[in-house]
């Protein structure tokens, strides 16, 4: 599964849950990830206490939160190999978390890196990541038809990259 990459954790105020972590455990906000959080309503904010390596990703729990319902759950990140190879074997035996088999086209376009929410037979949800995202794009989902899932449109991602 390579290594952790981020944890997902629900709170009722990302400001103040940040405040909290970097006053009590070290974490401070990753500029790298800024977008999610800036970009609109309800992203993660991002914060690690090893320079951006593995990070919490502080989400505000809330009826308004644009995005699918997110539980606790813990992220991996692997390489783009690794990746491909795990979307070229779906469907398998591993269930997207809304109990159906996982297939490639739950993949994710998150603008810096490609995921894949899926969950244990006991309902713990896990995330896969790659950060390679132009080699995913150009050896995965352009040759395969992988038609991937956004959760905001492309054009907020490429504003902040401009700035």
């Amino acid at each position: 599964m390579g290594r952790l990459d981020h944890v997902h954790i629900r709170v009722p105020d990302r400001t103040e849950a940040a405040t909290w972590y970097a006053e009590h455990l070290g974490f401070e906000p990753v500029e790298k990830y800024d977008f999610w959080a800036t970009g609109f309503e309800g992203g993660p904010l991002q914060i690690s206490a090893d320079g951006g390596a593995t990070t919490l990703a502080l989400f505000e729990a809330g009826d308004g939160h644009p995005m699918v319902a997110q539980e606790t759950g813990v992220a991996f990140s692997v390489d783009a190999e690794m990746f491909i190879s795990f979307t070229r074997s779906l469907p398998g035996e591993i269930n997207s978390p809304l109990g159906r088999p996982l297939v490639p086209n739950d993949v994710i376009d998150f603008d810096m890196c490609w995921a894949f929410d899926l969950a244990d037979p006991w309902g713990n949800q896990y995330e896969l990541n790659c950060y390679d995202y132009d080699r995913i794009k150009t050896d995965l989902i352009e040759p395969d038809g992988i038609a991937a899932v956004r959760y905001w449109p492309r054009e907020l991602y490429e504003e902040y990259a401009k700035s």
